[in-house]
């Protein structure tokens, strides 16, 4: 389905009654969009969740806004509001993944009072350090120049290659084709504007307000990540009550490289049975 949010066209994959379920929200990385969490929405109906899978502004079939501010964080976290209130969802789960993890994050410190729990794979709080955050940003702002100059084929191309996600590198080619194709689906001017607005080195550091949080949160990372098992467990040791899952085998895109283990640990973390869908289902 399609929201017109502040002027700005917004796509969404609902799945299950919102009225009547308890809603799960999900938020995708950079350079992703709703279609990434389609082989976990099954798992999460199997918990008795309705999903909202949201393609943010620039990604996926979402429009891309001419104007560089609404990409910012701020203006993601009010276009996200706006999106719960005109689908009647006054609490949810959010679950965010890398950028989306961090929307999540703010999201969660500016409407506590939606959150019902809040998991956040592989995502920081930002960049603390005002130096690194400037160095940050101003690679950010040249990696935006040259997706404008070279294109998107040249960033998917660019992008799969990076250290980060070399444990990609070992799943099956349909996998990694797929994961391909949805990069291949974003605009120029979409990557690039998100990136200047909500990279890392774009907003401010909310390391110091993890203490704040009021919702059950679970920090999860995977083993081969060590960067983000690092960021995982300084996290959750700042946010009372909190729970730190390290999943292993499994590197910086933990729903893609291990989904059975992320679909566990979700489960685990809102203490309900993970049924099996039923189109896996066996007979005996």
């Amino acid at each position: 389905m399609n929201l017109d949010i502040r002027g700005v066209r917004y796509h969404l994959e609902v799945e299950g009654d919102l009225a009547l379920e308890g809603a799960v929200v999900l938020l995708h990385g950079f350079s992703g969009s709703s279609a990434d969490w389609a082989p976990l929405l099954p798992r999460i109906r199997s918990m008795g969740r309705a999903a909202v899978a949201i393609d943010l502004a620039g990604h996926g079939k979402s429009q891309t806004p001419d104007d560089p501010l609404r990409y910012t964080m701020p203006e993601t976290v009010r276009d996200l509001e706006t999106i719960a209130a005109k689908l009647g969802v006054d609490q949810a789960d959010w679950l965010g993944y890398s950028m989306g993890g961090r929307v999540a994050l703010h999201y969660a410190l500016a409407h506590p009072e939606r959150v019902r729990s809040l998991i956040l794979e592989s995502a920081s709080s930002g960049i603390e350090d005002p130096d690194a955050r400037g160095r940050r940003r101003h690679a950010d702002d040249a990696l935006a120049v040259r997706i404008e100059e070279r294109g998107v084929e040249w960033f998917a191309d660019y992008w799969g290659t990076l250290p980060l996600f070399e444990t990609q590198w070992e799943l099956p080619h349909a996998t990694l084709s797929a994961l391909r194709a949805r990069r291949l689906g974003n605009s120029t001017s979409g990557l690039a504007h998100s990136l200047r607005g909500m990279g890392q080195g774009a907003h401010e550091y909310v390391g110091g307000r993890l203490p704040e949080l009021r919702s059950d949160v679970l920090f999860l990372a995977g083993e081969r990540d060590p960067k983000y098992v690092e960021v995982a467990r300084r996290s959750a040791s700042s946010v009372p009550g909190a729970k730190c899952v390290v999943v292993p085998g499994a590197g910086h895109t933990v729903h893609l490289e291990a989904p059975e283990a992320f679909a566990e640990a979700i489960a685990t973390h809102w203490n309900v049975a993970l049924a099996v869908p039923r189109a896996e289902a066996t007979t005996p």
